[in-house]
């Protein structure tokens, strides 16, 4: 029985009646001036937007500020993880920190949900009692808010591999969008005098919130359960492997995120009367690799000759 442990990109091999092959991991990018850089711009943002739609009277403005807080928390937090993703592994954590970024992104989406309720909440009382807020004041801090969510959109913009990062971008693309919106809203009053335009406003920012916040939960909390990712088709994967030089069966396959950029898969390949070279295991790696990200593949090679007469792992 042979077995491969590998990593993508580099590969050593030992033989003691085991093959493996070993190399180093693919920690996420280093975004960490981005994050920076996107916390910095958008606390001042926040400071400045909620004061004024204190002073002028705009539940948008309030709205909009209460999205750009919890997206501050988000870049904290993603920034954070993606910083323990890339220490070492130690005693009981042989994988590393890596998992951490899939629980920065389960907290981002809660983070959110909380911020839609509380911001929900007010923007009802404030229908109830409407108030007239100043839409030239609303069209410039909006504009603002356009300028500083689409500079750190933009930092992230080539990390959407990651969930971690793809995370950050889609906050901040989306809150450049909600600002327009604000700057329209203004606009609006300031042509119609419509009071109750504001909170109708505040209540689509808070649709577009929940619709992206349903995505990311939704991603997120697949990840925790170690659900093989979407753009793996595990028919397909399955296929791959049976069609290797001497594989006869595929069982045991299972694929799951290691954490929001990292791939791991185990699989047992039934291989009769014929052994496996290290060769073959570093090839096999490194083909899911190249076809389907897979980043750490760990096979099993067997001569199915169990004294059951059934694959091992299989039900005797």
């Amino acid at each position: 029985m042979a077995h491969a442990h590998a990593h993508p990109h580099e590969h050593h091999g030992h033989s003691h009646g085991h093959g493996h092959s070993h190399g180093h991991s693919h920690a996420p990018a280093d975004f960490g001036r981005a994050f920076a850089v996107g916390i910095v711009l958008n606390t001042g943002f926040v400071v400045l937007e909620a004061g004024a739609g204190l002073i002028y009277g705009s539940m948008a403005l309030i709205a909009d500020a209460g999205h750009n807080l919890s997206d501050v928390l988000a870049l904290a937090l993603a920034w954070g993880a993606s910083i323990a993703a890339r220490r070492p592994a130690s005693g009981r954590y042989t994988y590393g920190y890596k998992s951490s970024t899939i629980l920065a992104a389960l907290a981002n989406a809660l983070l959110l949900a909380v911020a839609i309720g509380a911001l929900g909440f007010e923007t009802l009382h404030r229908i109830m009692n409407p108030s007239q807020p100043e839409g030239y004041a609303m069209m410039a801090v909006a504009g603002i808010g356009i300028a500083i969510n689409a500079l750190t959109a933009m930092l992230f913009l080539k990390g959407q591999d990651d969930l971690n990062i793809r995370g950050a971008y889609l906050h901040m693309a989306a809150d450049a969008a909600v600002s327009l919106g604000v700057v329209i809203a203004g606009l609006a009053i300031v042509l119609t005098g419509i009071a109750w335009i504001d909170p109708l406003v505040s209540l689509v920012i808070l649709g577009v919130i929940g619709w992206g916040t349903w995505g990311l939960a939704r991603d997120s909390f697949a990840m925790g359960l170690l659900a093989a990712p979407a753009r793996i088709d595990l028919g397909e994967v399955k296929q791959h492997l049976a069609g290797m030089e001497g594989v006869t069966a595929v069982h045991d396959l299972h694929v799951w995120p290691m954490s929001t950029t990292e791939v791991a898969l185990t699989a047992h390949l039934v291989m009769p009367g014929r052994p496996a070279p290290d060769s073959f295991l570093r090839d096999v790696a490194a083909s899911l690799e190249h076809r389907f990200g897979v980043h750490h593949a760990t096979i099993q090679v067997e001569s199915g000759e169990e004294p059951c007469g059934q694959p091992c792992g299989s039900a005797c």
